[in-house]
Formats: C-alpha cells, structure tokens, sequence
C-alpha cells in the first residue's frame, strides 16, 4: 500500500468523521451520524492494520492489532448492547479513560523505542519537538484517565471511597496544590525536552495523573455534565498530541476534531449553568448545602397526592407539558411516560417534552432516554423554545428533575444564581414525582415543591406513572 492511498484513505475517513459530528447534532440525523462514525473508523483502522504490516515487514504485528481489535471491539459491542440508560454517563467516562491511558502507552512506547515509530533511525535521539509532543501527549492522557476514573465514581454513586462520592473533596490550599502540580509539570517537561531523561518523562506521567485526581474531587456533582464533555476533549487533544509525534494525520485529524467538540460542548453546558468554565475547573458547589437543604427539607409541610389525583388532573387538561429527570432514567420509566402521552393526545390534550440542556448526568441524556422510548422528536422541544409555553400550560408534571427547575436560579446568593432553568413554576398546576424530599444533586432544596399549586406524588416514577395511564380515563 503507496503512502500516497493511505493519506486518501484517511482523508476520507475524516470525511465520515465530520458528518458523523454534523449528524449527532440532531436526534433526526442521529442515526446517520453513528453510521458515518463506523465507516469512518473501520477505514481508519483497516488503513493502519496494513500500514503496520507495510512497516514491519511482516504480519507479525497485524496479529497483534487484529487481537486488539477483537478484544477491544467485542467488549464494546457487548457494553454497548448490555449497558443501562442510568449507566450510560459512567460508560462514557470509562471509555474517556481508556482513550487517555492509551495515549499515555502510546508515549511510553513511542519515548522506549522511537525508531519503531519512524521518528528517528536507530538509536538516535528524539528531535526536540517531538519530545514536547509525547510529553504533552502523554500528560493530557494521564490526567484524562484519571480524571476519568474519578468522575465514573461521582456518576455512578455506589461506591464508599470518599472521592467517589457526589459531594466536592475540600481542603486548605488546594488550588495552590494544582498550581504546584500545574508548574512541576512545566518544568519536568522542559527537562525532558532540554536532555530527554527518562526520568523526567515518568515523572510527567505521574503528576498527570495525580493532577486528574486533584482537580475533579473538588467538583460537585451539579457540574458533572461539564466534567465529561471536558474530559471528551481532553481525550481528543492527547490523541491528537501523540499524532503529531507519529505524523500520523488520522490521529491528528480525530483528536483535533473530539477536542474541539468537546471544548465547544463544555462552553454550551457552562453556558446552561450559568457557569464559568474554570470556576468549574476550580471547585464545584452543592457539597455544604445538601446535609442543611435535606433537613430543612424534611420538616416543610406540602400538598402531596396519589397517582390517581394526578392523573384526573391531567385527564382534564388541555395542555400539558411534561419535564423528565435523572429519576425517570433510575426508574427505566420512558416508556410508560410514552404510554401515558399517547392515552392524553388520544383525548385530545396537547402534550409536549421540555428538555433542560444539562438534565441527567451527562449531556443528551434525556434526550436519548426518550429516542429509545421512539417518543416522536416533534414532540421534544428544547428549553429556549419551551420556556415560552409554561405560562399557558395547564399542567407541568415532573418526573424526577429538580435542580433544572429550581427557582433558586433566581434568587441572588444562591450558588446556582443565574443558571438558566425550565419555568415550570409558571404552569398553571405543577406535579412532581419523586422518590422523596430528598435535594438534589446540587445539594439545594427546591421552593416550587412547597407551592400551593404543587402536588407532589411519591414514589418510583415507573410505578408512579403506570398507575397514571390505568387512572386516565
């Protein structure tokens, strides 16, 4: 294979890549995206399993690639089919993990033994820019991974380990911590870019990682959905670090356009949250808040009901507006909430989705939640065009969200003060399904729960509505 039809190939499979990114921007091209992202990638990977070959001489190392991608391709596929919509934010995070320690192997390998990797002849040192390219490769990846490994365990929410846990991990001098790491990193990087020691490569490696965990504990769990998308692109720009090094022009293409759509993701979920980006980088809130909000929770009084009230209520409504949650994805209750839309419209009831941009714990996680569900995308609408809508609604019913329709956002000194949210408030009868009194993930308790023209109705939101489509007439 002629070097000139491998940059073809590639070029085309970065083609596919920029269509697949134009066709996951909308749940109508979704599937289309994903399509083009395939074919993308089985050119990519089939161009460079013969590239190998070409290089090596032999088919020795195509054994070895093809095992990878057996390995690697059937564990996907099988995660893929098996994983849960509540586990699919942690799945993401995994896999943002294993990008970046792959990118720190790949460093590893490429500082080892250059002349594998056709940087340098045998035996001959590492031209200066190529040093700065795997070190900052091989940095980016590390704290990619770790920084991974920590947000899988904020978003999974089951295990003991105390920086796996929800709430922002705290200390005296912490920031200076990171900048101290931040600034070691410079100068081992320096060191090894002026001599390429080593040592100062695994050095770099290992503040990388450690910095991964310093900066991710200090974020509460409300700002998760920017700490993946951030993460996403960090993934994106390690790869694109090591494909400079390799004069590989996929890598560098890929990783360019992950770190770039990551970033702009990160800036649109900040942007959600009325939050600034590095704010987010430097600490989180809802850690302090959530033991006094859940027990002041506790002792409010409020107007609770049964499904059966819920439902008569909305069987006598005109419109309705209906606002999902994390707590509908717990609950796997996508489906009755289509059931229970399609009973309304069938007597006559308007019925529509408001989707908040950072609702769930990761961005798109409802929206993928109710495309399973096949509810009809007209009936989804964003929460710039829906906002308009909730004044005139006669029913807004939430199921299992909370910190995205907090009045709080509008109170100055609340830490969520600004952040946009869904105007639920302005219905004319509000019903929320919950678990309990319990905050939310930002740790705030949440005022529209103790309005008069609020019912709330307990319990599991797939029981919950289930009920409702038997109660409505």
């Amino acid at each position: 294979m002629s070097l000139n039809l491998v940059t073809l190939l590639y070029l085309i499979a970065s083609v596919c890549f920029i269509q697949a990114l134009k066709g996951l921007s909308h749940p109508t091209t979704s599937i289309r995206g994903n399509l083009f992202g395939m074919v993308g990638m089985t050119i990519a990977a089939l161009t460079t399993a013969a590239l190998i070959v070409k290089l090596a001489g032999s088919g020795l190392g195509l054994v070895w690639v093809l095992l990878g991608l057996v390995v690697g391709g059937s564990y996907g596929a099988w995660r893929a089919k098996t994983v849960e919509m509540t586990k699919m934010p942690e799945l993401v995070a995994f896999f943002h993990s294993m990008i970046g320690l792959a990118a720190v192997f790949i460093a590893i390998a490429a500082v080892a033994e250059p002349w594998a990797f056709a940087i340098v002849e045998k035996g001959g040192p590492i031209p200066g820019g190529n040093r700065i390219e795997l070190a900052l490769g091989a940095f980016i990846g590390a704290v990619t991974f770790s920084g991974s490994v920590i947000a899988f365990g904020k978003l999974s929410g089951t295990y003991k380990f105390r920086l796996f846990k929800g709430a922002p991990v705290v200390f005296p001098g912490q920031h200076w911590l990171n900048l101290g790491l931040g600034l070691a990193a410079l100068f081992f990087l320096f060191g090894f870019w002026h001599s390429q020691s080593p040592i100062d490569f695994a050095l770099i490696c290992a503040l990388g990682f450690i910095l991964g965990v310093t900066i991710i504990i200090p974020i509460g769990g409300a700002d998760m959905p920017v700490v993946v998308s951030m993460l996403n692109s960090y993934s994106g720009w390690a790869a694109a670090g090591i494909g400079f090094s390799l004069n590989n022009p996929m890598l560098i293409i890929a990783g360019s356009l992950v770190g770039s759509s990551g970033a702009i993701l990160s800036y649109i979920m900040c942007k959600a949250m009325n939050r600034s980006f590095f704010n987010v980088i430097l600490g989180g809130f809802g850690g302090e808040a959530a033991a006094g909000a859940a027990g002041a929770a506790e002792q409010r009084p409020v107007k609770s009901g049964s499904a059966d009230d819920a439902a008569f209520v909305l069987g006598n409504a005109e419109t309705v507006i209906i606002v999902p949650g994390y707590g509908l994805a717990v609950a796997r209750a996508q489906h009755a909430v289509k059931e229970l839309a399609q009973k309304l419209i069938a007597k006559g009831v308007t019925v529509k989705y408001a989707i908040h941009p950072v609702a769930g714990r990761m961005p798109g996680h409802m929206n993928v939640l109710l495309a399973e569900a096949e509810v009809p995308y007209d009936q989804v609408h964003e929460m710039e065009d829906i906002n308009g809508e909730f004044q005139q609604a006669d029913v807004a019913i939430i199921l299992g969200a909370n910190d995205v329709v907090n009045p709080a956002a509008l109170t100055k000194g609340s830490p969520i003060y600004g952040m946009p949210i869904l105007e639920a408030y302005k219905a004319r009868t509000v019903i929320v399904n919950k678990r309990s009194m319990a905050a939310g993930y930002a740790g705030l308790d949440n005022e529209l729960f103790y309005m008069d023209k609020t019912m709330m109705v307990f319990g599991d939101a797939k029981k919950v509505v289930e009920a409702m489509v038997k109660a409505v007439e």
